[in-house]
């Protein structure tokens, strides 16, 4: 068997650049290691009640409308309107004039740092303003210039200077935003409150963006999973095959061979690697090749990108309450960032964990050190801050009448949920975060929904790993701590992320660009299609 594009990976990325390839009439085949496509978009059912893993909303970003308007896919989209909480108060983010609301919202909890405060909504209303230049138009990328000349004269051209020059402000910010918060503030609190909800040393250019990407989520009818069902279909229709539950275990690039999990040899005149990088390299057996040069640069890529870490991952606990949905109209909207305590995460002491993390002995008896994780957990889930969504105030059909199904979701390192298994705690401590997160938002924002839980289940960091194979369970992509991201991370080079040091091998989605998200994997995807249909290699 013989391809003009194998795909590897068929999170959005992938889907994208596999349907961007079938569209052009070039051959292409798509091979996913989970049963079933999306990645960490995916929408279930669990007794009619239906959740969202990893995406709970869609960021257009000028991006995700283009890319289905392009491939003439329908899918009905609703604004989604966000809510922030902070124990007893909540408020809605409608339009811009929200961070007024926001401003009063956090100085009524900091009173003594309302100066502070107004001076970190500026700096907040500053880079809103450069995310209107840089989201203002539909990414070039996604569009077609030779059908639509009166865009590329009447509105690129003129936003393009603005552009640029944006851009020249927005690669200054990439400083950390809890350094940078810490220069405009010495309440600790206050920095935390608005920095955890975040992935750690994410760049100012991303973080105090937050309120111009909340004002730009949406929710598609049917959960979020049915984007990448779509662009699947698409796929399909158009000739492009796709394999589930199939992984790739070996690429020979000399040769320009993949080896299934099932042991099948396919051909491909090019490879679009869309899953985790660290693998890309991993799989190819060098003993194997020929080309000395080759070798000494896989040899030098394995020992860059091994060490490094991915992202941020989460704990999910899934709930179907026994409620009707108005008890939680009246709260909060279907996407609700909520802290259950304004002192923020530094007021925990991580002591008794960072021990527990690195000790080198295994004492699966020791009910004392259990003890001192589940006192941890306790504090740090109390002070963190949990995003919350709720598929059915967006879509009425995705529960019956009377259940409500919530998706709870806070930041767990990966290296904690580890090292729990380690130990054989899984599944008492996994019960012991579910009942935690119950107890604490019925203690707090939803007094009553304990009583009412007719079903609980969870994910994990390790959760993530082993179904995507993302390293350390990463939802993003690279970790914003490492000593260097190993990704383009401007978006005047987004054409070079794609490239790798392999012949006739490009990357697409999370791994290759940073910040990324579900936006920019889209673009990854076409870029990597575009070299693809461009190419002329056999």
């Amino acid at each position: 068997m013989k391809y003009d594009a194998v795909v590897v990976g068929g999170g959005i990325a992938g889907l994208t650049a596999a349907a961007y390839i079938a569209k052009s009439g070039k051959s292409v085949v798509l091979f996913e290691r989970q049963p079933k496509v999306g990645g960490l978009v995916q929408t279930f059912q669990r007794n009619n009640v239906y959740f969202d893993s990893g995406l709970r909303s869609i960021e257009n970003s000028g991006i995700v409308f283009p890319m289905l308007r392009q491939l003439g896919i329908d899918i009905e989209f609703q604004k989604v309107t966000i809510s922030v909480g902070i124990e007893d108060k909540v408020i809605k983010v409608i339009d811009k004039n929200s961070i007024a609301e926001y401003e009063a919202f956090l100085k009524s909890f900091y009173p003594d740092s309302a100066s502070d405060i107004s001076a970190i909504i500026k700096e907040i209303k500053k880079i809103m303003g450069y995310m209107d230049v840089l989201y203002g138009i539909d990414n070039p990328a996604l569009m077609d210039f030779a059908k639509n000349k009166k865009y590329l004269f009447g509105e690129l051209l003129p936003w393009l200077f603005r552009f640029l020059f944006t851009m020249r402000k927005i690669n200054k910010l990439y400083e950390p935003v809890e350094d940078y918060l810490a220069r405009l503030t010495n309440n600790q609190a206050l920095i935390d409150i608005i920095a955890q909800h975040f992935f750690k040393n994410t760049p100012i250019s991303f973080a105090l963006s937050y309120f111009s990407l909340y004002l730009d989520y949406h929710y598609p009818k049917g959960g979020t999973g049915i984007v990448g069902d779509r662009v699947a279909n698409f796929v399909t229709e158009r000739g492009g095959v796709i394999n589930t539950g199939i992984s790739v275990t070996n690429i020979n690039p000399e040769e320009k061979y993949i080896m299934d999990s099932k042991g099948n040899r396919i051909e491909y005149s090019n490879l679009i690697w869309a899953s985790d990088l660290k693998q890309l390299y991993n799989v190819i057996p060098i003993e194997k090749l020929e080309n000395k040069e080759l070798i000494k640069r896989i040899d030098q890529k394995r020992a860059e990108l091994n060490p490094l870490k991915g992202g941020d991952s989460v704990f999910t606990v899934y709930l179907t309450v026994n409620e009707r949905k108005e008890y939680f109209e009246n709260i909060c909207t279907g996407h609700f960032f909520y802290t259950p305590d304004k002192r923020g995460l530094s007021s925990v002491s991580k002591k008794d964990i960072d021990e527990f993390i690195s000790s080198k002995k295994i004492q699966t008896d020791n009910i004392e050190l259990k003890n001192k994780v589940k006192d941890y957990l306790q504090e740090y889930f109390r002070f963190n801050t949990f995003e919350i969504a709720i598929p059915v105030l967006r879509d009425p059909t995705l529960a019956p009448e009377g259940k409500v199904g919530l998706e709870v979701s806070l930041f767990l390192d990966y290296k904690l949920d580890k090292r729990i298994e380690e130990f054989g705690w899984k599944d008492e401590i996994r019960d012991f975060m579910e009942i935690l997160t119950i107890e604490i938002l019925n203690d707090t924002i939803y007094p009553g929904i304990k009583d009412k839980v007719a079903n609980r289940f969870s994910s994990s960091p390790s959760t993530f790993e082993r179904l995507t194979g993302n390293s350390h369970g990463a939802l993003t992509g690279w970790a914003f701590t490492n000593p260097f991201v190993p990704a383009v991370n401007q978006m005047l080079k987004v054409n070079n992320s794609v490239k790798t040091i392999l012949p006739n091998v490009f990357q697409a989605g999370q791994w290759t660009y940073s910040p990324s998200g579900f936006p920019m994997s889209i673009v990854t995807g076409k870029l990597a299609a575009d070299r693809v249909i461009k190419s002329k290699s056999k």
